[in-house]
């Protein structure tokens, strides 16, 4: 270094600027990603897949910390609330978007106190029936609710959750009354519509997955907008006859607002590591489809859910206060 780069380096300090160098050693301990879901469930699989990929790009452990809890409200206020140093992340989800409309008071506020980073994958909504209801494809479907309204019902994994939105985008939709039946969570919903003690349920493909291999549960639709490659021959809700559907959850790496730009862009570029056929393989194991987006598709993704969400919750009456 020469006098003239030592000079200004010299400046650059004495203007209050040590954090420059300080961030450019990070990461220089480990790292926590959040994920306000209790273990076990898909957010956490996949939160323990970037877990891995951040290690082993960044040289730090990621440890998984699962803080359940008010709908991921609590995890994820811990993360809005932690220093933005890029040592606290959020492994977030459109729960984050939905949770503006669905709660009368909120801890954060999604747009102002994350920053994204990148979308990680998004798990597409699947219709699911039991396989003695006497409708075989969504038409028949909406044709039976429009002779018996009120009479159907569909099971969700709870109150505001990913598959309770889809629902009522679908009924909402298709014209028809269908009760909502909230659990607390997937698997004792898909329970419920296997035994026949619920006729249909919104949910993740993951999650009834026995029932279709056992036959006691079909498959009649997708949320996505097109078909999905693992199941290619599943027509989409649109083309089943409910055009304008479109459902699903994502999930996707968060930051405190005000995480340096350095450190959010070596986060991106780690993320864009995770993108390998093996990685690929193992999300759609999982129910999901990698998408790695970058922060741009993430926020323009976040901004316009907390709209459409707030208009669909307001028409629909849904509350979980």
């Amino acid at each position: 270094m020469n006098r003239r780069e030592l000079t200004l380096a010299a400046a650059a300090l004495s203007l209050g600027a040590p954090w420059v160098l300080a961030e450019s050693r990070w990461p220089s301990k480990p790292i926590k990603l959040v994920n306000p879901y209790p273990p076990g469930a898909v957010s956490d699989s996949l939160a323990r897949l970037v877990s891995r990929s951040l290690e082993k790009h960044l040289g730090q452990a990621v440890i998984v910390e699962n803080k359940a809890g008010a709908g991921s409200n609590i995890g994820s206020e811990s993360v809005a609330r932690a220093p933005a140093d890029g040592y606290t992340l959020l492994n977030g989800s459109s729960a984050n978007t939905a949770n503006m409309s669905l709660y009368a008071k909120m801890p954060y506020d999604t747009m102002r106190d994350f920053v994204p980073v990148s979308l990680i994958a998004e798990v597409p909504i699947v219709l699911a029936v039991n396989a003695s209801l006497a409708a075989k494809t969504v038409q028949e479907l909406i044709a039976l609710a429009k002779r018996r309204p009120g009479e159907l019902s569909y099971a969700s994994a709870g109150a505001g959750s990913p598959a309770h939105l889809g629902g009522a985008l679908f009924t909402k939709l298709a014209g028809v009354s269908v009760r909502h039946v909230p659990y607390k969570g997937a698997a004792p919903a898909f329970s419920d519509v296997m035994a026949g003690h619920v006729p249909l349920m919104f949910t993740n493909y993951a999650a009834v997955i026995p029932g279709v291999e056992s036959g006691k549960v079909r498959i009649l639709a997708i949320g996505t907008t097109k078909r999905w490659e693992v199941l290619p021959d599943l027509p989409t809700m649109a083309e089943a006859g409910v055009p304008g559907y479109e459902a699903g959850a994502w999930y996707g790496l968060l930051a405190p607002t005000g995480t340096p730009a350095e450190v959010l862009a070596r986060l991106e570029k780690a993320l864009a590591a995770f993108d390998t056929p093996e990685t690929r393989e193992a999300v759609r194991k999982l129910g999901a489809e990698p998408v790695i987006s970058g922060p741009q598709v993430l926020r323009a993704r976040m901004e316009g859910e907390i709209v459409s969400f707030a208009k669909l919750i307001k028409e629909s009456g849904i509350t979980v206060d």
